[in-house]
């Protein structure tokens, strides 16, 4: 057998007195899907830092292609050919999508004449190759995530990566998009690619991986070939328990409409003729490809741009929602997409950031109380199953799945009667996810609505009690909680539009 692409062994890394790897030993061959899994704190991220060369190892080997990686950092990391593709876009937001892709691609002295035609036409290429419907000429920060993701996957591809990671590359895309994307990484594993995939969504594992290797709180429980292990094993081996399944979806309850849309509109973001009723204790899905203006509709709703058009009504009465500050008032919560941007201050510690939105009832007349503080984010913290420290730890030294807890715990404080919740599971691992599935069903025993948008379609047909299918902004078809894959799909496509009652 040749000589692996990638090897590293017994790669230890601490920080301060905590160990996130404990001697691991991974391998990579060229040609090569393996995929890497584990809870969020296993040490994925860490071990992914170690390789692209953003941390030292304490102690450990890395190689490539037998040679030793010395003084391993991100520099060399790119010129040995090792690109990642984070969960988390890191895009210059100002800067537009041709340019963005010409910084990873181009070299050469900065003061040498720019070829924009060239520029544009780059990476027209390879946004072409994977798919992507952009302009090279729009702005990044303007991109939802889905597409930031598209743009940061074609920066990979084009720097001509031998060693290719992949975090979570499809946490934000349809399952036609995804379809799309495994079958670039397919192609890539035919010229001799080697690819590190980390999903926490098994069904892409045993769809695309060779082998699998498992962490468990820092350290490698083992390396299977994908076809010697099940998905039940798998979860064992990475959370170290059985899981429950996902609760069945309930029938809508008949009756207690909390929140009614009527025909509304957003000019600005394309959200157009929305209409539909969310009940007291429901889960009502809303799916829809990527562009379709799910996460666009619940802006509308939350007042970040608000309906200029259109009724809103909030227990029978119309209303109008000019800002997130209005939304609040009438008990409306929203859990964005990019915890990142907006569902989180990374730089605050968690007790900060759990209770931001709800400042007036933890601190009344503005009377600061620490130990309320504090007593508030341990509750939270334990009912969620959030892997800190302490209160006071730092959020963005937490892994993103914690910080997506903590993202949510935020909003659920505000003790909301609506609940907007877009991609609460994205980038979140198979334990957390089911804890939160379960969570999502407790609330809506509480009484509480929640819209739900998200990407992964088995979670829309798990959770919900009807679901809501966008396309070109608007709302044109409303099935039953059980209808299948299929049925929605078709009306994602506009293959077939009928609407529940």
């Amino acid at each position: 057998m040749p000589a692996p692409l990638l090897e590293l062994r017994q790669i230890t890394k601490s920080f301060g007195g905590a160990r996130a790897l404990r001697g691991v030993d991974f391998d990579l061959r060229a040609g090569e899907i393996h995929a890497l899994l584990g809870e969020n704190g296993a040490g994925k991220s860490t071990l992914i830092k170690v390789i692209t060369g953003a941390h030292a190892a304490d102690a450990g080997t890395l190689a490539l292609e037998g040679a030793p990686l010395r003084h391993h950092q991100p520099a060399s990391a790119h010129a040995a050919g090792i690109a990642c593709i984070y969960q988390q876009p890191a895009l210059f937001p100002d800067l537009t999508v041709a340019e963005n892709i010409a910084l990873r691609l181009e070299s050469g002295s900065p003061w040498r004449r720019v070829d924009w035609r060239d520029r544009h036409a780059q990476a027209s290429r390879w946004l072409t190759r994977l798919g992507a419907h952009i302009d090279p000429g729009t702005e990044a920060g303007e991109l939802s995530m889905p597409e930031q993701q598209l743009v940061e996957i074609a920066c990979a591809l084009g720097a001509g990566a031998r060693v290719l990671l992949m975090d979570e590359p499809t946490a934000s895309l349809t399952p036609r998009e995804q379809e799309k994307l495994f079958s670039l990484i397919r192609d890539l594993r035919q010229t001799g690619v080697g690819i590190i995939y980390i999903s926490h969504r098994l069904e892409e594992i045993f769809a695309l991986a060779d082998r699998v290797t498992v962490l468990r709180d820092g350290a490698s429980v083992g390396t299977r070939s994908i076809s010697d292990v099940t998905e039940s094993e798998l979860i064992r081996m990475m959370v170290g328990r059985d899981l429950t399944s996902a609760p069945a979806p309930a029938e809508a309850r008949p009756g207690g409409a909390v929140l009614v849309l009527r025909g509304v509109g957003c000019s600005a973001t394309g959200v157009r003729d929305v209409s539909l009723e969310l009940r007291a204790g429901e889960v009502f899905g809303v799916a829809g490809l990527v562009g379709a203006g799910r996460t666009e509709l619940a802006r509308v709703l939350f007042g970040l741009t608000p309906a200029d058009a259109g009724e809103i009504l909030l227990d029978g009465r119309e209303v109008s929602i000019r800002s997130p500050r209005q939304a609040m008032a009438l008990g409306l919560a929203y859990v964005p997409e990019d915890r990142r941007r907006h569902g989180a201050i990374l730089e605050l510690p968690v007790s900060h950031n759990l209770t931001l939105a709800s400042h007036a009832r933890v601190f009344p007349r503005g009377w600061l109380r620490p130990q309320a503080e504090r007593e508030l984010a341990r509750r939270f913290i334990t009912q969620l199953s959030v892997r800190c420290s302490s209160p006071e730890e730092t959020t963005g030294a937490l892994s993103g799945g914690n910080q997506q807890k903590i993202a949510l715990a935020r909003w659920l404080a505000t003790c909301p009667r609506v609940l907007l919740l877009d991609e609460p599971t994205q980038g979140v691992d198979v334990g957390a996810k089911s804890e939160i599935h379960g969570l999502i069903r407790d609330l809506t025993r509480q009484g509480i609505a929640v819209l739900l948008i998200s990407s992964d379609l088995s979670e829309i047909l798990a959770l919900s009690d009807r679901i809501g299918v966008m396309r070109g902004g608007t709302l044109p078809a409303i099935l039953p909680g059980r209808s299948t894959a299929a049925e929605v799909m078709a009306a994602a496509l506009g293959q077939e539009e009928k609407r529940a009652p």
